[in-house]
This record gives structure tokens, sequence and C-alpha cells, in this order.
């Protein structure tokens, strides 16, 4: 099967979940004796083991609204323009979008392709381009909604809309877990048996080349960890609010966290409000072997998101032997058997478990054993083989 793939990113252009997820969707779904042409708005450096098309320099917008027109209401592009546009850049992210599906079309024209997979709202526009000019089946790949990345306050409407039209334009939606189903069939109205639920996997060999060993703890104190964009969605200030609590009974412990985002300084000025002073640590953006080193440091790694689709990070955790606490408003939750859980506001709970694992060497040693050996189902191959499943069913039923 020919496999036309729209992305908006691969590593190690961006390293972030969503090139993850796809870079080893794609390598895996060629894997199993597939072609994929994997398709980015622009040229960048990659490293792949399928072929990269890139999709920039095609051609120029002559006028947007009549390109948008048949997806969305041009009242929301418009007011969108007048939040976000910025004169330093050619193009805000949305024009950006649409420019990427018109870029598309000479790629469309060319390339031989039995099914399209386009990945996120970025790609939808492109997808649904594709669909459009060939009529071949379009499946649409949900690893994080507009309601995920907000939290459910603000939520960008034209956003919301490329999202909801490209769910409605294609064959079948994929999402990355059960939690995502739900939030696509309560806010986007979706038919049910349309979505079907493919989880994401862990590139274990990845991760092996990265793995170092390393004592825990920072300094001979019990560390413990956040990963990931400090913004809204992933929770960071509920990582404060249960370090004051933790520090309380455990005053030796240190709390890092590592990555960037638009929380940032106010993170970091609510750190210096509570006090923690030298016992809250941020590491910044990390990756590879330094990120791994991280991992093997903690005693133990605190996902507190909001709202995760899935949630790849703790996965990373429990390959480097670190046992993880997670919220249960996350996709990841609803595979890892031997995690410690809570709800993302429920801080003291949070706290609780924190503790007890500093404390008990017992219950940090069941943990590091029990979770690290569930890691070999947590597979980028039974994710690409259920693509693939998918792609069949939908085939057949075009035929």
């Amino acid at each position: 099967m020919k496999v036309l793939m729209f992305g908006w990113e691969l590593p190690p252009f961006n390293s972030g979940g969503l090139g993850v997820a796809c870079y080893n969707l794609a390598k895996n779904i060629s894997d199993e004796h597939n072609e994929v042409f994997f398709v980015l708005p622009h040229k960048v450096r990659v490293r792949a083991d399928f072929p990269v098309l890139f999709a920039d320099t095609v051609q120029e917008i002559t006028s947007i609204n009549d390109y948008i027109s048949p997806y969305i209401s041009t009242s929301y592009y418009e007011e969108f323009l007048k939040e976000n546009s910025n004169p330093l850049y050619k193009r805000t992210l949305l024009e950006e979008v649409w420019q990427y599906a018109l870029n598309a079309r000479a790629l469309i024209t060319r390339t031989p392709f039995d099914i399209i997979h386009a990945h996120d709202w970025l790609s939808f526009p492109a997808g649904i381009m594709a669909k459009r000019i060939t009529g071949r089946p379009l499946i649409a790949h949900i690893h994080a909604t507009e309601f995920d990345r907000t939290g459910g306050t603000g939520v960008n409407q034209a956003v919301y809309d490329i999202e909801r039209v490209g769910m409605e334009a294609a064959n079948q939606v994929i999402a990355v877990s059960d939690f995502t189903r739900q939030k696509i069939i309560t806010h986007y109205g979706i038919d049910p048996r349309k979505i079907s639920v493919v989880h994401n996997g862990l590139d274990a060999e990845f991760l092996a080349q990265h793995a170092v060993q390393h004592v825990r703890g920072l300094h001979g104190k019990p560390m413990v960890l956040f990963v990931g964009r400090i913004t809204l969605q992933k929770g960071p200030d509920y990582f404060v609010r249960v370090a004051r609590r933790v520090l309380q009974y455990v005053p030796q412990a240190v709390f890092v966290m590592a990555g960037s985002g638009d929380m940032e300084r106010q993170v970091i000025e609510e750190a210096a409000r509570e006090g923690l002073g030298t016992h809250f640590l941020f590491a910044g953006f990390l990756r590879g072997k330094e990120l791994m080193r991280l991992y093997r440091m903690a005693h133990i790694y605190v996902m507190p998101s909001v709202s995760e689709p899935f949630g790849i990070t703790p996965l990373e955790a429990l390959s480097q032997h670190t046992p993880v606490l997670i919220s249960r408003e996350s996709g990841v939750s609803e595979v890892i058997i031997n995690a410690l859980k809570t709800n993302f506001w429920d801080v003291d709970e949070m706290a609780n478990k924190i503790i007890s694992v500093l404390r008990h060497k017992e219950l940090f040693e069941t943990l590091q054993e029990n979770s690290y050996n569930e890691l070999p189902k947590f597979s980028w191959v039974n994710a690409a083989r259920k693509c693939v499943a998918v792609y069949q069913r939908v085939m057949s039923s075009s035929a």
C-alpha cells in the first residue's frame, strides 16, 4: 500500500511528541511492507528511513479567502489575523497551514498513493486538498485537540473549525487514546463508529542507545522530576504547589523542571513566592543522553497534565527504571498498570504518593521493577500495525 502522509514536524528539526510519533509510525508502517511518502511544509534537516517530500515554495497565496471558504467561515480567519498578526513574520501560523495545503497540490498530482494520512490540524487542510483532488480516502490522526492545548478555556475558533472539518471530511479518525476519543465525540460531534484508538508506543532501541548509568538523586538528595513544555496543558503550576507540600515532610528533596514554554516566567515567580529556593531547579530544554541521565537521577517522575491525549514522557522515564506518578487526565494512564495515579488538581494526594515513594525504599523498588517489565507492550510496531488495519478497513469499504 502507498501512503501519502502529511505532518508538520520530524526529528531532529523538532523533537516534540508529535514529530517523534509521526516518525516512528511512518518508519514502522514502512517496515510492514508499505510505501510511505512523508510530506513536510518546508525543507528542513531531517533523517528518515522513508521518502520525505517538501511542499514549500510551490505557489504563493493569492486570495486566501477564496481558498478557505469551502472549509471554515472567513470571519473566524479574519478575527484570527487581528489577534495573531505579527509584522516580523512573513505569514501567521494559520496562513502557513493554508499555504502548506496550496503548495501540496503539486506533490499530490505527481505522487502515486492509495490512501492519505494527515496528522493533527496543521496538516488537515493539506489532507482535505489531497482527497478532493484524487478521491482517495483520508485518515485524520488526532494527537491533541484544541481543548487539550487550552485546558478548555480560550479555545481558538479557527483552529477548532479546522479540526472539526478535518475529522468530518475524513473516512476514519485515529485517536491516540480513549481519553481523546471521548473528547472528539463530546466536543466535535463525530460518530463514535468512525473513531479508532491507536495508543502511542516507545522507541526502545533509541532509548537503549541513549541510556546512561547514574546515581539516583542530586548531590545525595532525593529528586522529583517534571519534563515537558511549561505550559497550561502540562500542569507545571501544580508541580510547584506539590513541591511546597512535599518539602514540609521531606525537606531534603529537590524538584527539577526540564523544559521551556509560555508559563516559564510565571512558574519561576511562583516557585520564588513559595520560598522553594534551591529546592526547585530549572534545567531548560534537554534531549538525548542529557534527558536520559535526568530520568535516571530521579526517584520519581511526575506528569501532572491537565489534559494529556497520551503522554510519552512517562514511558521514557520507565525505560530508565524510574517510577512514575501520572494524572488520570491522560491517555497513557489507560495503559500503564504499575504507575501511581491522581487527578491533576488533587495536589494533596499527589504529595502523599510522592512522599511515600521518597520515604519507602520497598515501594520505590516494587514500582521500579513492575513498571519496567510493562515496557515491551508499548511498541510502535503494534501501533503501526493497527494503523495499517485501519487503512485496510477503509480501503475495503471505499472499494
